[in-house]
């Protein structure tokens, strides 16, 4: 187990079988609360595997709602314009992460502490 002050990495090996199956080890299956699905996302050259019951975008639903009400939507132009808005929301996050890893990296664009905070005193 690879570990860092905030970053716990647990690493397992596991087959895949000729009908693509894998198994989920028990102690991932159980520490992420798996149940009966598992959502798979393709991010570059990764597999990500987490429990379906995962929130994503739903943290924000409340946010979004309140601005489609705020700007005059109701009834189904409201569902419609909500279900537009909520699926902006998980590409806008991948993007910020994979925009701060590689600044992380020092690759592509970033701002250093200064620029973002001002010089300290």
């Amino acid at each position: 187990m690879l570990q860092n002050a905030d970053i716990v990495l647990d690493r397992r090996t596991v087959s895949i079988s000729s009908k693509r199956q894998i198994t989920i080890p028990q102690k991932f299956f159980a520490e992420l609360d798996f149940h009966d699905r598992a959502e798979c996302i393709l991010l570059e050259d990764e597999l990500i595997i987490r429990p379906a019951n995962h929130t994503d975008s739903g943290e924000f639903a409340d946010l979004i709602l309140e601005d489609l009400i705020n700007e005059g939507y109701s009834g189904k132009a409201l569902l419609a314009e909500f279900r537009k808005r909520q699926s902006r929301v998980r590409p806008a996050v991948e993007k910020m992460i994979r925009e701060a890893d590689q600044a992380a990296h020092g690759e592509g664009e970033f701002y250093t502490f200064e620029e973002v905070f001002g010089e300290e005193d």
